[in-house]
């Protein structure tokens, strides 16, 4: 992942990539969160997800919500990575990470962060069912879940 703290890719997630991006010295507290497909939704079991983005206004969403970060906290050390097509279950969709100089603002941030992604960027979920499959709603949809049956 380089020295790039925005990271939308197809490829497998690591956690400990995109943690170490944010980590120094200066901090004593790092909070990483990791999102990742579970087997059930609504009593529905859940076969796979689907990601996909409009990933220039994805990045320019998450760079807003590092500056909404730096100005609330005065925190710039904070990392993200989305992944984007086909998920099985288990498989990483989201990694925050997030490094302040105490544990409790650490904590606070990734909360916020996570909250404001789910809001805002551009980035829809699509889950696949035994019986069919949902479009999650998203920001700015005011339709919400998009149904659809499969046969």
């Amino acid at each position: 992942m380089a020295a790039q703290k925005i990271l939308i890719t197809g490829e497998p997630l690591d956690a400990a990539l995109v943690t170490a991006l944010v980590k120094s010295n200066a901090n004593g507290g790092v909070v990483t969160f990791e999102g990742t497909t579970r087997d059930e939704t609504g009593g529905r079991t859940v076969v796979r997800l689907e990601y996909e983005a409009y990933p220039e206004m994805a990045e320019k969403t998450f760079q807003q919500i590092f500056d909404e970060v730096k100005e609330r906290w005065g925190i710039s050390d904070v990392a993200v990575a989305h992944r984007i097509g086909r998920l099985e279950l288990g498989e990483a969709s989201l990694i925050v990470a997030v490094a302040a100089p105490h544990r409790a603002e650490a904590f606070a941030i990734a909360m916020y962060m996570v909250d404001r992604i789910k809001e805002i960027v551009p980035i829809w979920k699509k889950e696949f069912f035994e019986d069919g499959s949902v479009w999650v709603g998203s920001a700015g949809d005011p339709q919400g879940s998009r149904s659809s049956q499969t046969h």
